[in-house]
């Protein structure tokens, strides 16, 4: 929860100049060309209205001590439509108060409907992504001062409190997965709460988009349905800094109609915004390609900089290997420019020990830490008001979340710096180079499909679990409800009686239904001497990230990965002193099944529809730590895995291959390495107009595909049934292709590298490429595509 200023006396100053900031830092030798672009957003002024007279005069109290004399108008809207019973979602931005919407009718209710003895006769839940924000909302909550019984409930919590919590608790925090877990599986013993529910809130619900969105989707309908037995219709208050068309998404979300407010009554201070390119070095990636500087090396330097001059900076990093490496480096450069800021920089990201993430969070609000690495957990509504500057390391995978973290910085109300460093590839590439796409279009809509029989299938045998299903939650689970019920009767996972559909002991709903893998069961990472569990990877990803081999660093630990079983789930590791970092190469098969939809561009046909994917990874790459010069490559066995999902093809005939090879002077022995070129930046780009990660899709490419007859490219999704993620690109695709053209076309390479055409993802070495010929090839498959603007 974000404290107002009195907004009867000025707004704070900005602390330092984020213009003249950002001039210091080009300042330096060798920096001035790094500057792609630069921004200023405008400060924007206060918008107030009157406290409703509903509202509780304690609440009211208790706000005003803490300096909101009077709310701002988008907190009204929000608070009157959720006390008039009205689901409502707020999208306004970062730092706008969104806690006091929907805390006013929330706690107003609660107090108003205690019975005479003090009992709970209102009860609220709130849902965050992350424990950190659950964690900092009950710190904001209690510090109000009122009487009202607030709890957390997760995975930190202990027996005792949890059962407290049950009995008693009026405003309980949560996560979606220990609602799913948790709450909803033993729903009869939270009876009393779910009979008592009047508000479910929903925080920052831009973060559930793709597979982990359909996910949460599902168990809020299930929500629902167990709300609904106990004669409980809550109103649900769903907030997001940063999403498009918000009432879309929250109807996606709770399948319900829904209140949209987005007009921002907050003021802001200026946000200065800048476009970093790190420069191309000596070194050679593979094949002989330049490699730039890394991104994270950027940003160590960056970071140091400003912490030298005083200036508290939080930068995001976009893995968990990458924060420790900035923070490590930075802190060392930090200390030899001035010993007495020794220890003023540190990490924050998931897999810490809930004490250090909770040490961690009041070192920053206090001030006590300068400069802090992270991933996205902190990318959230965690109150760390008075930072002055935000360094975003890679494209964080939407435009939505780069405002969001940018945004942290200039919570007081004061001018803020907000830089963007980008890495080796094409996406980032394209973004310093046509800022536009970043800063001059709006936030994405979020994608997840909620029909997927993938997760349907799951929640259905956990709703039956938790109740029979009938033919009345049809509403609730969509049109495919009866077919992936059918199809669970059949695997035995199901019983059909004439009052519905009953759970069986086969079907142990929460192993069937992990919200946040789509890989199985997460390896437990272990330390071979000590038999201690360092941390835990997802089964999806341990054969790119923990096997035999595998760089993994905790907290500035490097770890080295000895062995990885798959049949226990476990990677064995010791602590190992290395210059390197691991990456994971892989080989890809694919099988058109069945096309659901296609479009002819001339001779030229986009496609979507479902295929099968088979993936082996083959070997890994160990890379210079400093430079990203590629040290050598270790083959891996490991076996072969299959998946069934969503994805864009687009073919080009021969007819038009061959008028292209005679006009370009290509030869015919150039086309794989073209199609090739093309799938990669095409990867590479398709998060700019998709709400995913680079790693959450995947492509094949052949100049002769056995399905198709003929030239063909393939981008998938990397989770079964597919995330929407590929149809995405199908929707936009004419957008899509020609920003994959224009990196490739505009890059300054001579034949190719990691910023335009090179994949960290290739299974076949980064070869074959063309550079040339995928201009080409794109040339000819846009020459018929229908107009579009250069973004979606």
């Amino acid at each position: 929860m974000t404290a107002q200023p009195d907004l009867h006396r000025p707004a704070a100053a900005a602390r330092r100049d984020p213009g003249a900031l950002l001039d210091r830092l080009t300042a330096l030798p060798g920096r001035a060309d790094r500057l792609t672009h630069r921004r200023q957003v405008p400060a924007r002024d206060a918008v107030l209205a009157a406290w409703p007279a509903w509202a509780d005069p304690a609440v009211v109290a208790a706000y005003s001590a803490r300096g909101v004399v009077q709310p701002w108008a988008h907190q009204v809207a929000v608070a009157e439509a959720a006390h008039r019973g009205e689901h409502v979602v707020v999208a306004t931005g970062t730092a706008s108060g969104k806690s006091l919407a929907y805390l006013l009718p929330a706690l107003s209710e609660i107090r108003a409907a205690r019975g005479p003895r003090g009992q709970r006769g209102a009860a609220v839940l709130y849902l965050a992504p992350t424990k950190a924000l659950a964690h900092d909302q009950c710190t904001a909550i209690r510090n109000l001062g009122l009487d009202v019984r607030v709890a957390t409930h997760d995975g930190d919590s202990t027996p005792e409190e949890r059962e407290w919590t049950r009995d008693h608790g009026e405003y309980v925090l949560s996560n979606p997965d220990m609602l799913h877990r948790s709450l909803l599986p033993g729903h009869e013993r939270w009876a009393p709460f779910f009979r008592a529910l009047r508000y479910v809130v929903i925080d920052e619900c831009h973060h559930y988009r793709g597979v982990f969105g359909a996910h949460v989707a599902q168990i809020v309908r299930r929500l629902r349905r167990v709300c609904a037995s106990y004669g409980a219709s809550p109103t649900f208050i769903l907030a997001s800094a940063t999403v498009a068309d918000p009432d879309l998404t929250a109807r996606r979300m709770t399948g319900l109609a829904v209140t949209a407010v987005t007009a921002d009554g907050s003021p802001r201070g200026a946000l200065e915004v800048g476009l970093w390119e790190p420069p191309l070095t000596s070194y050679q990636g593979e094949n002989g390609a330049p490699v730039r500087r890394p991104a994270t090396a950027e940003t160590a330097d960056l970071l140091a900089d400003l912490v030298v001059e005083d200036v508290r900076t939080l930068a995001f990093v976009r893995s968990r290997r990458g924060v420790e490496t900035v923070a490590q480096r930075a802190g060392e450069l930090v200390a030899e420019v001035d010993p007495s800021l020794a220890g003023r920089v540190d990490s924050y990201r998931g897999g810490y020990l809930p004490e250090e993430r909770r040490a961690l969070e009041d070192d920053l609000r206090s001030g006590r830490l300068l400069g802090m690495a992270a991933t996205n957990a902190l990318e959230l509504g965690i109150d760390v008001s008075g930072l002055d500057a935000v360094l975003v390391t890679g494209y964080p995978g939407t435009r939505a979340a780069f405002w969001q973290q940018v945004g942290r910085a200039g919570r007081d109300g004061g001018g803020a710096l907000g830089m963007f460093v980008a890495r080796d590839d094409p996406l980032d590439t394209y973004l310093v180079h046509h800022p536009d796409a970043l800063l001059g279009r709006p936030v994405e809509g979020t994608v997840f499909d909620t029909d997927n029989p993938y997760i349907l299938g799951p929640h259905l045998c956990a709703a039956a679990q938790e109740l029979p299903v009938t033919v009345a939650d049809a509403p609730l689970f969509g049109p495919r409800m009866r077919e992936v019920l059918g199809s669970l009767v059949e695997r035995g996972l199901l019983r059909r009686r004439a009052a519905g559909w009953y759970w069986t002991d086969r079907a142990r709903a929460a192993d069937l239904a992990d919200i946040r893998s789509a890989g199985g069961a997460q390896v437990q990472l272990v330390e071979g001497a000590t038999g201690r569990v360092v941390g835990t990877v997802d089964g999806a990803r341990a054969h790119s990230t923990a096997h035999a081999g595998a760089i993994y660093l905790h907290r500035g630990e490097t770890w080295l990965v000895e062995s990885l079983d798959l049949d226990d789930n476990v990677a064995t590791m010791r602590r190992a002193d290395v210059d390197h970092t691991t990456t994971a190469r892989d080989v890809t098969d694919i099988e058109v099944i069945d096309e659901r939809e296609a479009v002819d561009w001339g001779p030229c046909r986009l496609s979507f529809g479902t295929v099968e994917v088979t993936n082996q990874v083959t070997s890994y790459l160990r890379r210079r730590l400093r430079t990203g010069e590629v040290i050598d490559e270790t083959p891996l066995d490991l076996p072969a895995r299959t998946l069934s999902t969503a994805a864009v093809w687009w073919t080009v005939p021969d007819d038009v291959v061959v008028t292209m090879l005679a006009e370009s002077g290509l030869d015919v022995a150039d086309l794989p390495g073209a199609a090739h070129a093309a799938e990669h930046c095409s990867i590479g780009l398709l998060p700019l107009f998709a709400t995913c990660d680079r790693w959450d899709i995947g492509g094949v490419s052949t100049a002769r595909h056995p399905d198709t007859g003929v030239l063909t490219v393939f981008v998938h999704d990397g989770h079964p049934g597919g995330a929407g993620f590929a149809e995405r690109g199908y929707r936009t695709a004419a957008a899509w292709l020609r920003a994959t053209r224009a990196t490739i076309a505009s890059c300054e390479c001579a034949t190719g590298c990691p910023s335009c055409i090179q994949s960290p993802k290739c299974g076949n070495g980064n070869d074959p490429l063309d550079k040339a010929g995928a201009v080409v090839l794109l040339d000819a498959l846009l020459r018929h595509a229908p107009a579009a603007p250069d973004m979606a």
